[in-house]
């Protein structure tokens, strides 16, 4: 069954538009959410697989709206909270004293 992840050759979304001289991470957060996704499939508590499943569980509203690297921090915090390494709470003071350090 496809899922609004799978939009790859789905008719009616329009081509794909490739940036000239696209870089990599348009954002240091981006490299580091990369990062910190492959350093934690590395320590074999998830596989690739369970890491691609975590993605697809965003809403599908949301995945729209989303960028490529936010599905990928998405699926990380899905993945350490339902392996109880960080808690959602943890996660979201975090993020809250993030927002008041860039204000």
């Amino acid at each position: 069954m496809n899922g609004i992840h799978d939009l790859g050759g789905m008719h009616g979304f329009g081509p794909v538009e490739q940036e000239e001289n696209e870089v990599k991470f348009h954002y240091e957060w981006e490299r580091r959410a990369f990062a910190l996704t492959l350093a934690m499939g590395a320590t074999g508590a998830w596989n690739l697989d369970m890491t691609r499943f975590a993605r697809e569980k965003m809403d599908p509203g949301e995945y729209l709206r989303t960028s490529y690297y936010e599905h990928w921090l998405f699926g990380l915090e899905t993945l350490l909270n339902e392996h109880g390494l960080v808690s959602k709470d943890e996660i979201e003071k975090r993020m809250l004293e993030i927002s008041s350090q860039e204000e």
